[in-house]
């Protein structure tokens, strides 16, 4: 049995979690894009919104610059190396991907990830200061610290990469060990039939609830 100082050591540790999975639901500070030549940036003008990355410049050397290219590109008897040459973009194929989007959909849906996690975690935090702990000053319960430890040192390691294929594999451990740490509580508190353990253990259902769905 374990009383309040081994709920606030938890508490603690998943505190620390917390601040690292906020801190990685945060986009993505902006990469820098290719530096194109002259020609190139000249010719994306015409190329239409959606194309430019953000702080890529167009250089138009006078008013009306980019409709004259415009008509250039569509000119017949232009050959697909002259296209080439002044770094043409041709217009996607319906149903065609535009490049890198897939990246940036996966990046995305990676934050959403994250984001829910760290809701999730806050969530239970609160629930441990504000209903748990005031029970376990009179009633100890079985409390396993040592899940918490771990899920503060996987949040660590997603600190120190915020993508590729371990940052996806940590965020996976660490969903499944925050999802571990409530269903522990749960079985904790079923021991305790008592009705003051009603409200603590459906607030604790709801977060599991809510992560099954994730």
């Amino acid at each position: 049995m374990a009383g309040p100082a081994a709920l606030l050591a938890s508490i603690g540790h998943q505190a620390g979690a917390l601040r690292t999975l906020w801190a990685a639901a945060a986009p993505h500070p902006p990469r820098s894009p290719p530096q194109p030549s002259h020609t190139q940036t000249c010719s994306t003008s015409g190329s239409g919104p959606g194309w430019h990355s953000p702080g890529e410049e167009t250089e138009v050397s006078e008013p009306g610059g980019a409709q004259q290219l415009e008509e250039e590109r569509k000119a017949p008897g232009k050959s697909p190396k002259e296209g080439e040459e002044r770094g043409d973009l041709s217009p996607l194929r319906p149903g065609e991907p535009r490049p890198g989007r897939r990246e940036t959909l996966r990046e995305t849906a990676l934050r959403s990830k994250v984001s829910r996690l760290a809701e999730a975690t806050s969530r239970l935090v609160q629930v441990e200061q504000t209903l748990l702990l005031p029970l376990l000053q009179q009633h100890p319960l079985p409390l396993h610290p040592k899940d918490s430890i771990e899920f503060r040192n996987i949040c660590g390691r997603m600190a120190l990469q915020r993508e590729g294929q371990q940052f996806e594999r940590d965020l996976h451990e660490a969903h499944q060990c925050l999802k571990t740490i409530v269903e522990k509580l749960i079985c904790s508190l079923a021991v305790f039939p008592s009705d003051v353990y009603i409200p603590v253990r459906s607030a604790l259902r709801q977060i599991l609830q809510n992560l099954l769905a994730m």
